[in-house]
């Protein structure tokens, strides 16, 4: 295992063109931490650099207290999973876990000592003789897994693995990693575009947008606590919903008649141009009152236990999760009003949060 860190990181592929604009991080030995992101946001080159599988153009990476800029991957004892499995296709599973080992010279008794371990903690001990073609999706996933874990690696990176598998084995899959690192204890790199995946799969995470870290933080503290419209907005599902307005003395026009109170202690902190953000969740059904908002019903997502009310309200379409048997009809006109002390204040301009 090993402590991995980024100091400064940023790539460049044409002079004075950045796609990484800086990242400083430290990831602590034995931690599991996930880059999430949207597509084209660099969070699958920064997993690259880190492998040696890109050149860094500035900045340092050191894995275990060791400086790894100019090291080549087969150096840096880590061990990647990639999207696409990799396997080789007229080698058995054994075989597959075991190529990598006879390479590097070990001897048959390590060879089959660590296969076979691996395959205990995988779940594979009645496939390693077939092909990767008789095997599903999600064997052939813990197979690529496997072939990692018998490297027996400093730190393992994982570049959007599971984007293949369907939503059951997706969360089948999700199970078996979270097992993997409470029993082997391996600092890991998970990258994925799934918020889903971040929030429960993470130590922490590192939120990154256009090449910029947005966020670093624990699931729920990012959740709870953005720092930005953009963590705000990508992390949750349904994403949070944002009412652009304007500040005047104590409160918030936010359009249609709503007015939304300001915290005492944001008042001398907030610009003109503000956004509220209210979650989904966040919103009571009420019969009456000021802070109430009347959506006129568009669309209802039935979804078992919950369902989720798309509402127009004046110009802003707006969404709020219910109980699944209490949704309203489309069309009609329903009641929200937001849950006290569960709003978020943006300013418009920097996108930034304001807190006190």
């Amino acid at each position: 295992m090993a402590q991995i860190e980024l100091a400064g990181v940023k790539k460049s592929y044409t002079k004075g063109s950045w796609v990484i604009h800086g990242v400083d991080v430290t990831i602590a030995d034995g931690e599991f931490v996930v880059i999430v992101g949207p597509s084209g946001c660099g969070k699958s080159t920064l997993l690259r650099m880190i492998a040696g599988l890109e050149t860094v153009t500035h900045g340092d990476i050191h894995i275990g207290g060791r400086r790894v800029n100019d090291v080549e991957p087969k150096d840096r004892n880590i061990a990647m999973v990639f999207q696409n499995y990799a396997l080789y296709p007229h080698m058995s599973v054994y075989d597959n876990m075991a190529y990598g080992l006879r390479i590097r010279g070990f001897t048959k008794a390590d060879i089959e000592a660590r296969v076979q371990r691996a395959a205990k903690i995988l779940e594979l001990g009645p496939y390693l003789a077939r092909k990767p073609r008789e095997l599903s999706g999600g064997q052939r996933q813990r197979v690529a897994m496997g072939r990692a874990i018998v490297r027996e690696p400093a730190a393992f990176l994982f570049d959007e693995p599971l984007s293949n598998l369907d939503a059951k084995l997706r969360v089948q899959m999700r199970l078996e990693i979270q097992k993997l690192h409470r029993e082997l204890g391996t600092t890991s790199i998970f990258v994925t575009h799934d918020q889903v995946e971040a929030m429960t799969l993470a130590n922490r995470m590192i939120v990154m947008n256009a090449g910029n870290v947005e966020q670093v933080g624990a699931p729920m503290a990012v959740y709870d606590n953005p720092a930005t419209m953009f963590v705000a907005g990508f992390i949750g599902s349904p994403a949070m919903n944002f009412l652009p307005g304007r500040a005047a003395e104590n409160f918030v026009d936010v359009g249609g008649g709503h007015r939304i109170a300001l915290p005492p202690a944001l008042r001398p902190l907030v610009p003109e141009r503000v956004t509220v953000g209210i979650r989904p969740e966040h919103f009571t059904a009420c019969a009456e009152g000021d802070d109430a908002f009347a959506f006129t019903v568009e669309t209802v997502e039935a979804l078992g236990a919950d369902s989720m009310v798309h509402g127009r309200v004046g110009d802003t379409m707006l969404v709020t999760r219910v109980e699944g048997h209490s949704a309203p009809a489309i069309g009609s006109v329903a009641r929200f009003a937001p849950a006290p002390g569960r709003l978020y204040f943006f300013d418009t301009d920097t996108g930034k949060r304001i807190s006190a």
